[in-house]
């Protein structure tokens, strides 16, 4: 196939015409608030396995609006002292799948929290045990607009929230060390990461893995695949609604979250990628004000490095947090 977006040098002198609105960090700061002030207790269940090297403990913790958020936690069975901690954010439609799944983090030795996330978890691979109890308006099937007029309705208000929470919840447990916090996803999951990285200073290092999310504008203009392309399907239908479409999405982009987040990063790409175009993925990391660095796989689409990238992160963080 083609390269579907920029090449470089391009891709490293693009910046996202995305502003960041002036009230962006009142707004996040406020909605975090609400969601804290409305907590209750987080509950950690050890469930029984086959599986001797590991321990897995099914989580619940208050989400945006106090509403349930599940989760796994899988830790060395044999540790001691408090592990640093990897929080992984899942890709779109997937959820926290089976508890068996996604070891290799606490193979090498980290906490891992894998959440779910709320409404989804409709993947065959993938499945989910959290609900979206909060409605929406008229929105094209799926998530992405799903209360998109309104910022205070929009669905990724909540799924943002959720991360953070999800840091507030597990970062608590005797068994982490809360000075050591990693967060890592793939698309959907590397746009939350880069949400909770510009959000919440307890994270040290943050991976977002061809992240979904980031510059909205150009991203429904260029990718030819869902899900941007639900925004555009709703434009299309609800033509005098663009205004207040972007109005709404740059509270939630991820060029907005990159200009105020100080973990260090390690963000990768795909040149073919035909689901969240180069570029986008480019804004954000030129936008990033912390320490960081890109990894570019020349000659793949949205599945990037794949297993490949899995060992490089595990080697990269190695080297930041010595489990």
């Amino acid at each position: 196939m083609p390269f579907p977006d920029l090449l470089h040098p391009e891709l490293d002198g693009y910046r996202s015409k995305v502003e960041t609105p002036p009230d962006f960090g009142s707004f996040w700061d406020a909605t975090l608030a609400e969601a804290r002030a409305a907590g209750w207790a987080v509950t950690v269940e050890r469930i029984a396995s086959p599986l001797r090297t590991v321990e897995t403990f099914d989580v619940t913790f208050p989400g945006f609006g106090g509403h349930p958020v599940k989760g796994w936690l899988v830790m060395p069975a044999d540790r001691t002292g408090p592990l640093p901690l990897v929080v992984q954010y899942i890709g779109y439609g997937g959820g926290r799948g089976m508890a068996h799944e996604h070891l290799h983090w606490a193979a090498a030795g980290y906490a891992h929290f894998r959440m779910d996330t709320r409404g989804q978890g409709t993947s065959i691979s993938s499945v989910g045990d959290t609900a979206d109890p909060v409605g929406s308006g008229p929105a094209i099937f799926g998530m992405m607009t799903r209360g998109i007029l309104s910022r205070e309705d929009y669905y990724f208000r909540r799924l943002f929230t959720d991360g953070v929470r999800a840091i507030d919840a597990i970062a608590s447990l005797d068994a982490v060390d809360p000075q050591r916090i990693a967060v890592t996803g793939r698309s959907q999951g590397g746009g939350i990461a880069l949400a909770v990285a510009g959000l919440d200073p307890r994270i040290k290092v943050a991976m977002p893995n061809v992240p979904f999310l980031s510059d909205f504008p150009r991203a429904v203009r260029k990718a030819q695949r869902d899900p941007y392309l639900e925004i555009v399907r709703y434009l299309s239908q609800h033509r005098h609604h663009a205004e207040p479409v972007f109005e709404t999405l740059r509270y939630f982009d991820g060029v907005c979250f990159a200009r105020q987040a100080k973990a260090e990063a390690l963000f990768s790409v795909g040149l073919m990628d035909d689901v969240c175009p180069p570029s986008t993925i480019y804004a954000a990391f030129n936008a990033y004000a912390g320490p960081k660095r890109i990894v570019d796989y020349e000659f793949n689409n949205h599945e990037g490095g794949g297993a490949a990238h899995d060992l490089l992160q595990l080697e990269w963080l190695g080297s930041h947090f010595r489990p």
